[in-house]
C-alpha cells in the first residue's frame, strides 16, 4: 500500500486533512517541525510521525508528500527538491504565485510530479477556467476573481505577505509580466457587480496551463476582516466550524473569445477552509492510485475540469 505524508499536519488545515486521510484508511505518515505536537497527534490518529525541518530530506518510503506548511515560499523549494531526489510526488495547497513558477521550473526536468494548489487555491478556479473556456470558440482573454469572506487563518494571513510581495502580474500574450498600473474592476459573482482589486494568485500559472488562454488577469473581492493587519502571530489558528459554515466561498471567471463573445461562470463551494482538506486529500488519494504524470501539473488538467465538483456542496452557474 502506497504511503502519504502530510507535512504541516499539526497546523489548522493540515490537522483537518490528516484526520480526513486517516478516516479514509490511507496509509498515512504525519510530519512537521514540532515534536511535541506531532507526538500528540500521532497518538490521537494512531499514525507514525517524523520530525524534520523543510530543509532536510526524510522521505524514504513516501510516495506522495502533501505540504500544508506555509508560508510556502519558505517550505516548498526544499521539499520539492527533496521529493525530486527521493522519487516522491509533491502536492501542496498554496496560493503563492512564486511557488507555482518554481514548480514550473523544477518540473521541466523532474521525474516526479509537482502539483501545487490542490486546495481551495486553486482547484475551484482552475476547473472553472477550463469550464468557462469551453463555452466560447477561440478564447482569448480570461478574468478570474476570488471572493474572500469571513475570517482568515493565521497561516493564510502569513501567506498573503508572499502574494502581495510578488507584485501585481498578468498573463499577456502567454507571458507572465508585471502590471503595476492595472486598476480595480467590477466583476459579478451572481449578486451584481462587486469591486475587485488586482492580485497575483497561482491561477496566472495554472489557468494558462489548463486552458491555454494567452491573456489572464486575477482579482480579489474582500469582505469583512479577511485580510488582517498587525501582529499576525496573535491571530487564532483559524475560523471555527460555525464561522466556516456561515461563509460559503465563490469565484467568478469571465472569458472573451477572439470574436468578442463573452461568457461568465461562477463556482460556489463550502467555505475554503472546509473545502481545502477534502480536495487536497482526494487529490492525494488519486495520485496514490496512479493518476499522475511527471513534471508540473495542474488540478484541472490532471483530474479533469469536473474535479472541483466532486467535493460535496460545489456548484457552477453559467451566465
Amino acid at each position: 500500500m502506497k504511503t502519504l505524508m502530510i507535512y504541516g499536519a499539526t497546523g489548522y488545515t493540515g490537522r483537518m486533512a490528516a484526520e480526513h486521510a486517516k478516516n479514509l484508511g490511507l496509509n498515512l505518515v504525519i510530519a512537521g517541525r514540532n515534536a511535541e505536537r506531532l507526538a500528540a497527534l500521532s497518538a490521537e490518529l494512531d499514525a507514525p510521525y517524523r520530525v524534520f525541518t523543510a530543509d532536510a530530506s526524510q522521505l524514504e518510503g513516501i510516495d506522495v508528500l502533501l505540504n500544508f506548511a506555509g508560508p510556502f515560499a519558505q517550505t516548498a523549494p526544499a521539499l520539492m527538491r527533496a521529493c525530486i531526489a527521493n522519487g516522491t510526488d509533491y502536492l501542496d495547497i498554496t496560493a503563492e504565485i512564486n511557488v507555482y513558477r518554481l514548480a514550473e521550473q523544477f518540473g521541466a526536468d523532474a521525474d516526479v510530479m509537482l502539483l501545487p494548489g490542490v486546495g481551495w487555491d486553486v482547484v475551484p478556479t482552475d476547473c472553472l477556467a477550463m469550464h468557462v473556456a469551453s463555452r466560447v470558440q477561440q478564447p482569448h482573454s480570461l478574468k478570474i476573481a476570488l471572493q474572500v469572506p469571513g475570517a482568515m487563518s493565521r497561516g493564510s494571513a502569513m501567506s498573503v505577505g508572499e502574494i502581495t510581495g510578488a507584485g501585481v502580474m498578468a498573463r499577456i500574450d502567454g507571458q507572465l509580466l508585471a502590471t503595476p498600473d492595472v486598476q480595480p474592476q467590477h466583476l459579478d459573482f451572481g449578486d451584481g457587480p462587486a469591486l475587485c482589486a488586482p492580485l497575483s494568485f497561482g491561477d496566472l500559472v495554472t489557468a494558462w496551463h489548463s486552458s491555454g488562454i494567452p491573456n489572464i488577469e486575477m482579482f480579489v473581492h474582500i469582505t469583512g476582516e479577511a485580510f488582517p493587519e498587525g501582529d499576525l502571530s496573535l491571530l487564532p489558528d483559524g475560523p471555527t466550524q460555525a464561522q466556516r459554515d456561515a461563509h460559503r466561498a465563490r469565484a467568478v471567471a469571465e472569458v472573451t473569445g477572439i470574436d468578442g463573445t463573452v461568457a461568465r461562470s461562477v463556482i460556489e463551494t463550502v467555505n475554503g477552509y472546509s473545502y481545502t482538506p477534502l480536495a487536497a486529500v482526494e487529490a492525494a488519494r488519486r495520485v496514490l492510485g496512479g493518476e499522475r504524470r511527471p513534471g508540473f501539473e495542474t488540478p484541472a488538467k490532471l483530474f479533469g475540469m469536473g474535479f472541483a465538483q466532486t467535493i460535496a456542496g460545489t456548484q457552477i452557474t453559467d451566465y
